[in-house]
């Protein structure tokens, strides 16, 4: 299986997690002035996985986890927080974003999945760099939550600063949100009903953040919402909003 982004954020994660769980059995029984070997005997364990767990060096099974909380008289539990959106992307997301690329003007240096850690951690389809700006786009073949969703970009693009190689050469880059999305009737139907919320998000007209992506010398003109067809597998973004979306 291939080596990706995804894969080697969950390596990084688990690392993280395992530090910091064997750093608080280790506490929790300093603080009790419970033996490793007592402790493994009351949990069931042998006295040498505890101390490879106690060290970083193995990750505890969760009936082992389990046996050594009870043990101490601690409650253990495991939950899943929210954080800034999926990383997985459905099928219409790599054709638009290759049709994003090749219409994008030399000037706009891109970087794909680029992952940010603080205050949220994320990761932003592309980034889009420039001398004076920096736009951190979106691309969605449909929105089911959209103040969710809306949220996230905003997030996202705010921890900006934490990713590696910030600000790629510019000094005191305007930092800008941009969402591609495709137009099908459920998502031109989904902008027309809630026109204001698009327009506070996204206030730039279609048309001039288009030219400012495919020419040299236009200025970004901030939030943007662009709008890209798909058939047959290929994708072309739109240098206008679509009529039936009602921008």
């Amino acid at each position: 299986m291939a080596d990706t982004l995804i894969l080697r954020a969950a390596r990084e994660r688990r690392r993280h997690l395992v530090r910091n769980l064997s750093d608080e059995l280790r506490r929790a029984r300093l603080d009790r002035g419970v033996s490793q070997r007592a402790l493994a005997a009351a949990a069931g364990i042998d006295h040498a996985l505890l101390s490879r767990i106690e060290a970083g060096d193995s990750t505890p099974t969760l009936a082992t986890l389990v046996a050594l909380a009870t043990a101490l008289g601690l409650e253990p539990s495991i939950r899943l927080f929210p954080a800034t959106g999926p990383r997985i992307h459905d099928r219409v997301s790599a054709p638009v974003t290759d049709a994003l690329l090749l219409i994008a003007h030399p000037r706009w240096a891109p970087r794909l999945e680029v992952a940010v850690t603080r205050p949220d951690r994320g990761v932003i389809d592309v980034v889009l760099s420039s001398r004076d700006d920096i736009v951190a786009t979106e691309v969605q073949g449909q929105v089911r939550r959209v103040e969710q969703q809306l949220r996230w970009a905003g997030q996202k693009a705010d921890a900006l600063p934490s990713a590696i190689g910030w600000p790629w050469g510019a000094e005191r880059p305007r930092v800008s949100r941009l969402l591609v999305l495709r137009s099908t009737s459920d998502t031109r139907a989904l902008v027309r009903g809630l026109p204001e919320l698009f327009r506070r998000a996204y206030p730039a007209i279609e048309a001039e953040a288009f030219a400012a992506l495919v020419h040299d010398g236009r200025p970004w003109p901030g939030h943007a919402l662009l709008w890209a067809e798909v058939a047959g597998g290929r994708a072309r973004i739109l240098d206008g909003a679509p009529r039936a979306a009602g921008r």
